[in-house]
């Protein structure tokens, strides 16, 4: 048995902002994905995959008795699967901030969920926060809260706009241009991050008042108009939000930048030769990059792993 792939996500603004009702945006990354699967003889992986996936079982199973109003699922059929020996078959890492957890709750939705939203149906806005409080329901067994929004990228497989809290739509984002110099990348931390005590140092963060004040201020406002930029395809004035954002992510999310590419980190707003920010919570995995001019990026950023997104 082989189920349908889901694909890794890129959330491209709009991190940690979103839980205090920034916009955000997020689009698929086909690169990676993940499916559902039972074969004769799994591996130690698959083997753990299905341990883990046997608690899930019982996480969704409390999640429905709490909230049966909220989801179903063929709860039965589940521990069938998983008895059986199903896993996650996945080539998405864990920690990078690419939405591994995301595509597994995306794909035990679509097979198991009861009178299931489809992707086929007119996913109206109140369609489209159903499935994204379902999805933050069941994400939180792996992050502890959880938007949901990961998962919901994963299952629609299109760019999802989040305007606040109560507003999500599916967005058109410009066609990426062919020949185009400038991009946006990610850049391997080769270190592995963890959601949960970066999500932790936020919150503590966030009875600051000046951390409070710098997040509206600063942090929200830029990530709103590098949204605003990004869809309407104005890039030049796209660049210098990003670089704003970047100055300030710098200066106040320090502990969410592995400490090594702090200096990297100011090179790049210093140089002008490309501009990071933060891809899902940080402390690792992957960061995001933008450039106006690849080759540049990729000459000054000659000893690190890039890998281009999109183009401009």
């Amino acid at each position: 048995m082989k189920g349908p792939l889901f694909y890794s996500k890129i959330l491209l603004f709009g991190e940690y902002g979103i839980i205090k009702d920034s916009k955000g945006l997020a689009i698929p990354y086909n690169f990676y994905n993940g499916a559902l699967k039972i074969e004769e003889n799994p591996s130690q992986e698959a083997k753990d995959s299905n341990d883990k996936l046997a608690k899930f079982v019982t996480y969704l199973n409390d999640l429905q008795t709490e909230q049966p109003e909220l989801v179903s699922f063929d709860i039965d059929k589940m521990n069938q699967d998983v008895a059986a020996g199903m896993y996650f078959d996945s080539s998405i890492p864990q920690g990078y901030g690419v939405g591994s957890s995301g595509a597994l709750v995306a794909a035990i939705y679509d097979k198991y969920a009861v009178d299931k939203i489809t992707v086929l149906e007119n996913l109206t806005r109140e369609k489209l926060l159903t499935l994204k409080t379902i999805f933050g329901g069941m994400e939180s067994f792996f992050h502890g809260k959880s938007s949901g929004l990961d998962p919901l990228n994963s299952y629609l497989s299109l760019p999802i706009l989040i305007n606040s809290k109560d507003s999500i739509e599916a967005a058109g984002i410009p066609s990426q241009a062919e020949k185009g110099t400038g991009a946006v990348f990610l850049l391997d931390s080769g270190i592995v991050g963890e959601t949960a005590p970066m999500v932790n140092i936020f919150m503590e963060n966030m009875k600051q008042d000046g951390f409070r004040s710098m997040l509206k201020d600063q942090f929200v406002k830029h990530t709103d108009a590098c949204i605003d930029d990004f869809l309407k395809g104005d890039v030049k004035s796209l660049f210098g939000n990003v670089k704003q954002l970047s100055k300030v992510v710098l200066s106040n999310f320090k502990p969410m930048i592995p400490a090594k590419f702090h200096d990297l980190w100011k090179q790049g707003i210093e140089s002008n030769d490309y501009y990071l920010k933060l891809c899902g919570s940080g402390g690792g995995g992957y960061m995001l990059g933008f450039t106006e001019d690849l080759e540049k990026a990729q000459a000054a950023l000659k000893d690190h792993k890039l890998e281009v997104v999109y183009t401009f």
